[in-house]
């Protein structure tokens, strides 16, 4: 993947280009600013791709001919075995989603169970810490 941050960095002053020709000819303000935030994200992503190429030498695993999978592969974090917050997570958000359409009483209710469920999904697994007294 050696080109892989090159091409997205080409990208983005394509994208740039188009911009800027896309203003000259008189497009929409909204166009403008779509084609500009593409630019924009493909510029972050060619940077991160170099910026990581960087720091591994430049010598990525896929590029090694005679590699391995497991060359590649590193730790893939932690998922729990068996959670339940991610169903009130759901049901909260839809319960908000059909509150845009019921009425605001619902949607503030929902919101309220949105984020009482998103922190306890995030904190499920924090120990409290023993006071040292």
């Amino acid at each position: 993947m050696k080109a892989g941050w090159r091409l997205f960095v080409g990208l983005s002053i394509f994208y740039a280009i188009v911009a800027v020709i896309y203003y000259l000819v008189g497009g929409e303000a909204v166009g403008i600013t779509a084609i500009a935030l593409s630019s924009g994200l493909a510029g972050m992503i060619g940077f991160y791709l170099w910026f990581t190429a960087k720091r591994l030498g430049n010598v990525l695993p896929e590029d090694n001919m005679v590699g391995e999978i497991a060359d590649s592969a590193g730790e893939l974090g932690f998922y729990s075995p068996h959670s339940w917050w991610p169903l009130p997570v759901a049901a909260s958000m839809c319960a908000a989603g059909l509150g845009l359409l019921i009425g605001w009483w619902l949607t503030l209710i929902a919101v309220g169970a949105l984020l009482i469920s998103i922190f306890g999904f995030v904190l499920e697994y924090e120990k409290p810490s023993a006071s040292t007294h």
